[in-house]
């Protein structure tokens, strides 16, 4: 085996997937000619997909607990369904991928007369009161109401949520936050939103901090109310 290369730093002190790759391949490690060739296989096949000249420090972002275990439900999700209901040679998520233990919710339920007289409140917007109204009705956590989307409603006055150790949960609401929802979800065009998260942001995302598509809403393109805004918009 050749010297080990020197790698390449990026400004900033960053390295590219080329030359971490190249300075990895020519390590003692892959010294046998037969695990060099099916390492290099396999991490050059990677490197094309994610870009030569990506920075290696930034290839897998950064991201909450909760947003974490958000985005790995989801996946298992369609996984799961891809697997039992279609019958596709899906695959599985790796054992590895766990959930990441969250910060305990220690977000108190606002008091019933707090409720009635903020509802009272013509000062208060729509989005607010509904909030307020169905975390009182449900006694759902708060990183549980932001999670819901339009879909999960249903005529019942319930839908589902996922528990702190990830068990889907039904929660339900009262006459209260079935008033609500109507008004919230209507479009001032009178169309109603039918999917997309059920709570918004009030600004649409700019482009360098744009989330997932699932946390977009398609007819607007505001994004899903963040779990931190949604603590201190209940704290109120």
């Amino acid at each position: 085996m050749s010297a080990a290369p020197k790698v390449a730093a990026l400004r900033g002190g960053g390295v590219t997937l080329a030359a971490a790759a190249d300075a990895f391949l020519a390590t003692a490690r892959t010294a046998n000619p037969h695990t060099h060739r099916a390492y290099a296989s396999a991490i050059d096949r990677v490197i094309v997909l994610l870009g030569r000249d990506r920075p290696l420090a930034e290839l897998w972002g950064r991201c909450a607990p909760a947003t974490w275990n958000r985005n790995r439900a989801a996946i298992t999700s369609w996984l799961l369904r891809c697997q039992t209901k279609k019958h596709w040679a899906a695959p599985s998520l790796p054992a590895d991928a766990e959930r990441r233990k969250e910060a305990a919710d220690e977000t108190r339920a606002v008091a019933k007369t707090t409720i009635h007289r903020l509802l009272s409140r013509r000062d208060i917007p729509l989005r607010e009161k509904t909030l307020w109204r169905m975390r009182y009705e449900t006694a759902a956590r708060a990183a549980e109401i932001p999670a819901l989307d339009v879909e999960d409603l249903d005529l019942e006055h319930r839908p589902p949520v996922r528990s702190k150790g990830g068990t889907i949960e039904w929660v339900y609401w009262d006459s209260g936050t079935a008033h609500l929802l109507p008004r919230l979800l209507r479009l001032p065009d009178g169309r109603t939103r039918t999917p997309g998260p059920l709570f918004l942001s009030m600004r649409r995302p700019v482009p360098a901090r744009r989330p997932a598509a699932s946390d977009i809403c398609p007819h607007t393109g505001r994004a899903r109310l963040g779990h931190d805004r949604t603590r201190v918009l209940l704290g109120k």
